[in-house]
């Protein structure tokens, strides 16, 4: 099970677990109970719905400014397991700017804040707060483009199977990937609007290579966007071409099977007039020795005439 509460600080450039807050260590929050929000609350002054909304999974992004405090909050992509297989989808993330500290909530531990934990970032210094923001950001645009990129080759083999076996399974398991990608799609609009506003906040403290680092965020989020749009338009076609593929398999099958039926007919009924409680003198072969072989050669004779009549037809 995850730490609910992490502290994390720079120290010689490097950085460092402890175990109290300190002014500009990061304090890291994965589900935390209501019991640890409320302390936090009182601790450090910070509105008990700002540190509940980020645990909230329909939360929207968006970026709220408080008298001692700036709420960020932003939607990350997360990976969950359901039939034993791995599919996508969002969480928000929640990033609360004070002028000691950051804090971050999350409802699970995140491979966008896992990095800076194990100081695996270049220039990341927890007391570097707007450049801090602008990394995870950075580092969360790069996680929805790897996660697209899986997205991709995943549809590709599922594209691959499909060529060889229409079945409904696979075009469920398109279903599921194109789901990801509108909730890819939607949470990176939302977060686009975050980045847009961000450097307009005058309560957050900015460094020179901030307006840079921005730009990079925004131009990386744009991508992923377009990625994500490109990805569900091609998933739409696809869906579609193959339910089309086996609707039309299902419809030559079941073609086929009214031509057999209309070809096993033609002995059926002829075996059916001889069945008929008449008298023998009046149906045709009925006292010549050969009379039973004539008849079958005679309803096979028909059935081939009328299956080469529907060959010619196309019917086959």
């Amino acid at each position: 099970m995850s730490v609910v509460i992490r502290i994390f600080k720079t120290v010689d450039g490097a950085i460092h677990q402890v175990e109290e807050p300190e002014e500009g260590c990061w304090i890291a929050l994965t589900n935390p109970t209501a019991t640890e929000i409320f302390e936090l609350s009182e601790r450090f002054q910070i509105e008990v719905d700002d540190l509940r909304a980020p645990l909230d999974e329909e939360e929207r992004s968006r970026i709220e400014v408080e008298d001692t405090y700036t709420l960020i909050l932003v939607d990350v992509p997360m990976i969950e397991e359901r039939n034993e297989k791995d599919w996508y989808g969002t969480i928000p993330l929640g990033i609360i700017v004070s002028e000691d500290m950051i804090i971050t909530v999350c409802l699970e531990d995140t491979p966008v804040l896992t990095r800076f934990m194990e100081g695996r970032v270049r220039s990341f210094y927890t007391y570097m707060k707007t450049r801090f923001i602008l990394q995870i950001l950075h580092r969360n645009a790069s996680m929805y483009l790897r996660y697209l990129r899986i997205i991709d080759k995943k549809s590709e083999q599922i594209e691959e199977k499909l060529h060889k076996s229409t079945r409904n399974r696979e075009l469920m398991e398109l279903l599921e990937l194109e789901k990801s990608l509108v909730y890819f799609s939607t949470s990176l609009r939302s977060n686009e609007v975050v980045l847009e506003k961000l450097l307009k906040v005058e309560s957050i403290k900015k460094y020179p290579d901030d307006t840079d680092l921005l730009e990079d965020v925004i131009i990386e989020n744009k991508q992923a966007m377009e990625m994500a749009n490109i990805y569900s338009g091609i998933l739409n076609g696809m869906m579609g071409t193959f339910a089309s593929v086996i609707s039309n398999n299902l419809n030559i099958v079941m073609k086929a099977l009214a031509v057999i039926t209309i070809v096993m007919s033609i002995p059926t009924i002829v075996f059916s007039a001889y069945g008929m409680n008449v008298k023998i003198s009046g149906m045709p072969f009925a006292d010549s020795h050969w009379g039973f072989l004539i008849i079958i050669l005679a309803s096979v004779i028909i059935s081939l005439v009328a299956a080469l009549i529907l060959s010619k037809k196309k019917f086959f």
